[in-house]
């Protein structure tokens, strides 16, 4: 394996070391490929609807380039690649639901969260993926075809092995299944640096803005069938009544059914791509985006060179604290809703009617969010949010009153769904602002690694106080074993000593209530004190963001 050269383009700009995502609340900011400072001028006649476009250069030669039909097979490979990423991810956020119809306890919810880390701390290992690499077999391929095999033969694993992990003695094997989803989710983090990357170079310079949309698609539309897809058809309540004439006691599928078929989807198609898709293949008129390397060690020193900025500090300080007021209800409420009767597979169906209204809200928000003070909007939304997560409280509270024998009136569903749309609403102005002022603030000469930076932290300010919610609703839930004397309900031994001796726990005061009202307060305290000074930071001199390593 060796190590790339350290190169930089004449207009300065740097290749993005990786692009930050993860579900509903983080940005992939892929590099639009600019032309470099090298090249001559170019005026740009189209014909034929966009599919073939004549380039006319400073000498008045023409050249053909390609329309987006010329490469219409390798944007269905960027789309696949992203597609087989969110399987794995759409099946780790399906997990928490299974769990919780088990009953296991909130601190076990707590450690299988960290499943969802690796997303947010792919910056640790990014520079290698991007510098480490078999020029033989190709810069990308290199990481992403054993990734993808790795990620096919854990799910061949865990479908032999998930159904003793779910179902072993004492309830289920949550650290080895958090061990198994953990490495899946740590091998589509390394798989998305890798795709992004190739993405850059596998499409012409002209269509390379079709990179972006491929990930959003197919992220999307991946998480949909590991997520969504798959816990409608393991239901089987859902098929009995949908899909099925004659009813069965299980799903269409099965957790392991799942996994298996996945697998082996992985393995023949990395396989495919490994002997047929040649990395570096060019063809006539068919620009390429050039691709832009630092050394690793480089790389590193300028993350914190950044890092160590007294304006990036301040910022990056409040990114982690800010999501504190919204931790419960956007960690807790899912989970307390299953726990109250909802079937997590109609839960998971109310992410499809959001589609349209997830993809529209970034469109309308950055019409607001366009100009010189974008964390304007972020501050308007703030109270607002927080005041969506009471109303998620006392949606749980009223939960159960409304539940009858055959599930739960068709109105509650709406009001769950209406919701859930105010939400996203408050959620996305938040979101696009933040990722606005992102991008006016990043240094234009280090763009790619300043923004990554940028969405990292913002993504770490979301995951840890998710997992702190869900790690504290058991020690703040009070329970009394009543039908026993003497006996209490403080522990997993007790709450069994208790059954035992002929009582029932039963909850006093639950957990989740106390942590909505103390996780509010701590949100109406940031936005009163810190808030502002966040607002404050739009007045900064440019030059107070400018990098002094890169001069």
């Amino acid at each position: 394996m060796e190590h790339s050269d350290s190169m930089t383009q004449k207009n300065g700009r740097q290749r993005k070391i990786v692009g930050t995502t993860l579900f509903s609340e983080n940005i992939r900011g892929m590099d639009r490929g600019e032309t470099s400072a090298s090249e001559p001028e170019v005026e740009v006649e189209e014909e034929g609807e966009g599919l073939i476009k004549v380039m006319h250069t400073e000498d008045g030669r023409n050249k053909v380039r390609p329309g987006l039909r010329d490469e219409l097979g390798n944007v269905l490979l960027l789309l696949f690649l992203y597609v087989l990423q969110g399987i794995p991810l759409g099946l780790a956020g399906s997990i928490p639901m299974i769990l919780q119809s088990k009953s296991i306890s909130y601190k076990d919810q707590a450690f299988f969260s960290f499943v969802f880390w690796p997303f947010s701390l792919k910056l640790l290992w990014a520079p290698l993926v991007d510098a480490l690499y078999f020029s033989r077999f190709g810069r990308r391929k290199s990481w992403l075809v054993p990734t993808q095999y790795l990620l096919g033969l854990f799910m061949l694993y865990l479908s032999v092995t998930v159904n003793s992990l779910m179902q072993s003695e004492g309830g289920p094997n949550v650290v080895a299944l958090t061990a198994v989803f953990f490495m899946l989710a740590f091998l589509a983090a390394t798989q998305d640096i890798a795709v992004d990357g190739w993405a850059l170079t596998m499409l012409s310079r002209e269509n390379v803005g079709y990179a972006s949309t491929c990930n959003s698609v197919g992220q999307t539309a991946g998480y949909f069938l590991g997520n969504v897809l798959f816990l409608a058809l393991e239901s089987a309540d859902f098929c009995n009544k949908y899909l099925r004439v004659e009813p069965k006691d299980t799903g269409i599928v099965t957790l392991s059914e799942f996994l298996f078929f996945w697998g082996i989807v992985f393995l023949v198609s990395t396989t495919l791509v490994a002997i047929m898709k040649r990395e570096n293949a060019q063809g006539k008129g068919k620009p390429r985006v050039q691709e832009e390397t630092q050394g690793v060690m480089e790389t590193y020193k300028l993350l914190f060179s950044i890092i160590k900025m007294p304006t990036v500090f301040t910022f990056c300080s409040l990114l982690l604290t800010a999501k504190i007021g919204f931790s419960a209800a956007d960690a807790v409420t899912g989970l307390k809703l299953v726990e109250a009767g909802v079937p997590k597979e109609q839960l998971a169906l109310l992410a499809v009617p959001m589609v349209p209204l997830q993809i529209l809200l970034p469109v309308i928000i950055s019409k607001y969010t366009a100009g010189p003070r974008p964390l304007d909007v972020f501050y308007k939304a703030f109270p607002f949010r927080l005041l969506i997560g009471l109303g998620y409280a006392l949606l749980v509270w009223w939960t159960p009153s409304v539940k009858y024998d055959g599930g739960f009136p068709l109105y509650y569903y709406a009001i769950l769904l209406l919701s859930y749309a105010l939400h996203q609403v408050t959620l996305y102005s938040m979101y696009v602002a933040c990722m606005a002022f992102h991008a006016k603030v990043s240094d234009p000469l280090i763009g790619g690694t300043y923004m990554t930076l940028l969405n990292t932290v913002t993504n770490l300010g979301g995951n840890w106080p998710s997992t702190l919610a869900l790690w504290m609703v058991d020690p703040l839930t009070s329970k009394e074993c009543q039908g026993a004397v003497g006996q209490s309900c403080g522990s997993v031994e007790e709450v069994g000593l208790c059954v035992k001796e002929g009582g029932a726990c039963v909850t006093t005061l639950d957990g989740y209530y106390v942590e909505s009202m103390v996780c509010v307060v701590i949100g109406l305290v940031w936005w009163l004190w810190f808030g502002k000074k966040m607002r404050r930071l739009q007045e900064q001199n440019p030059a107070a963001w400018r990098c002094r390593a890169n001069r």
